[in-house]
């Protein structure tokens, strides 16, 4: 997929939401998360609407910290 074409924005938009939900669902601010992972707040908040792109290893610490699976993420949960 290309950054550029619809099918990538589709998914990613979709990654976004399930980014957030599982953030809510698990019952944190932005804030808390950020402070856990010791960034600023801004790291996450700009990871949610998409104007910054998380790397694996982040993910796999969000993952964690939200009690969810990499592939939850990823739509195959």
């Amino acid at each position: 997929m290309n950054k550029g074409d619809a099918a990538y924005q589709r998914a990613y938009q979709a990654f976004l939401r399930r980014l957030i939900k599982a953030r809510r669902d698990a019952g944190y601010l932005q804030g808390e998360v950020a402070k856990r992972l010791g960034k600023p707040h801004s790291f996450i908040s700009k990871c949610e609407l998409g104007e910054r792109r998380l790397d694996i290893i982040e993910l796999q610490r969000i993952a964690k910290i939200y009690g969810k699976s990499i592939g939850y993420f990823l739509g195959d949960d």
